[in-house]
């Protein structure tokens, strides 16, 4: 057996554990990445780079600052006083959610600042509306990455620099627009499914949560404002700034670090960084191009769109949109459409930006990581891994039928 093949056998096997067993498939990942890198012949320290060190000090750093504004109650009373912008209505949280995520992505930080930005807040909101985790994993993730390849973000910006060289340069809102109106139209799909679930009317506040903030409350509310201005003008680091903002307020004496650290959902931290490391072993055996080969042999000029999204969203579940996916293929757009003996080249490009992105909602992608992080309880992160890694999944197949419906016909706009 091949070390690509052995890779993706093991990718799968983690998958299936994850979905089967009540285990902590990080803990099974780690090992797997090993024999893997084993297999291939891979040194234990080319095994060991594939720890994704910066996602963990991300996860690290957010969830640790919005531990600590937890536990002294800001992050309780700030949903509180959100959910009352939707004057009372559960329903109209989500939307809310959603637009305020895609706002803070078009405007300049991109998703994952976005969704590291929103969702420790929104899933306190959703459980002050008594809306599901999943919903509003869902409505942040998607909202952020709405406004993800806006021409002002750094992820449009990889986008749209990579199009230019392989000639499909000038297209930028084109690119924005197509990439917003999916998430526009799935994330519609999910809510209609789930909001007659919804209670009409979220919880009346009790006088406890109408009290007004205490001066720890009011120096940790500033203190988060600040790492948010940071992030989004000054674009600092998200992970470093969050990280001192914690050390801020444990300096300042807001909020206690012993109680914030054992908040933390290290379980959800080691889920995310295992399966990650997993993949990057899978990568380095050539599992991941083992699999794109023999999907990119059904293409023909009819179905390239479909097949292009379908392809880089299957590799964009586990593995880095900006970072790999886009970089990788934008450039072949063109070639692609020779080889296969017809179609349009920016329907191609068009196809990969939606098809890539669509199933960044998935937990081994930053923005899912980053939702599956923000809930504390350990039964309740584990149930939304799984079910963000469904929706991931299922995306790149709702991300297909979408390209093959309308790329071409965005494309010649």
């Amino acid at each position: 057996m091949s070390a690509a093949l052995a890779s993706l056998l093991a990718l799968v096997a983690a998958i299936v554990i994850s979905f089967t067993s009540r285990m902590n498939v990080g803990l099974v990942a780690i090992p797997l990445a090993w024999l893997v890198g084993a297999y291939a012949g891979l040194a234990p320290d080319s095994v060991l780079g594939g720890f994704p060190t910066m996602l963990f000090v991300t996860l690290a750093g957010v969830t640790l600052l919005f531990a600590l504004a937890d536990v002294n109650g800001t992050v309780g009373l700030l949903a509180h006083r959100l959910v009352d912008l939707a004057r009372g209505s559960a329903r109209l949280v989500p939307l809310l959610i959603f637009a305020i995520a895609g706002g803070i992505a078009t405007v300049g930080p991109g998703a994952i600042a976005s969704v590291a930005l929103v969702a420790p807040l929104a899933m306190a909101i959703g459980v002050r509306a008594s809306i599901p985790p999943f919903l509003t994993a869902l409505v942040v993730a998607n909202g952020a990455n709405a406004g993800n390849l806006s021409p002002l973000s750094a992820v449009g910006i990889i986008a749209n620099s990579r199009m230019a060289e392989a000639g499909l340069g000038g297209h930028e809102w084109k690119v924005w627009a197509a990439n917003f109106l999916a998430h526009v139209i799935v994330t519609a799909a999910a809510f209609a499914v789930m909001a007659p679930r919804l209670r009409a009317e979220a919880a009346p506040a009790t006088e406890a949560e109408r009290a007004a903030l205490t001066r720890a409350q009011r120096f940790t509310a500033a203190v988060v404002a600040g790492w948010v201005a940071a992030v989004v003008f000054a674009g600092a680091s998200i992970a470093l700034a969050a990280f001192a903002a914690a050390a801020l307020l444990i300096a300042g004496r807001a909020a206690d670090e012993t109680a914030a650290i054992k908040r933390m959902p290290w379980t959800a931290i080691l889920m995310v960084c295992g399966v990650t490391m997993l993949v990057a072993a899978a990568e380095r055996a050539g599992g991941m191009e083992l699999f794109t080969g023999l999907l990119a042999r059904l293409a023909t000029p009819a179905t390239l769109n479909g097949v292009i999204a379908f392809v880089t969203g299957i590799i964009s579940t586990c593995s880095s949109t900006s970072g790999v996916v886009l970089p990788t293929f934008l450039p072949m757009a063109p070639g692609l459409v020779e080889r296969v003996g017809g179609g349009d080249p920016l329907a191609v490009a068009l196809s990969i930006n939606v098809g890539a992105s669509i199933v960044d909602v998935s937990p081994l992608s930053t923005l899912g990581a980053l939702c599956v992080a923000a809930v504390a309880d350990p039964d309740a992160s584990r149930d939304l891994f799984r079910k963000l890694l469904v929706w991931g999944l299922s995306m790149s197949v709702a991300g297909a039928l979408l390209c093959v419906l309308f790329a071409g016909a965005f494309a010649r706009m």
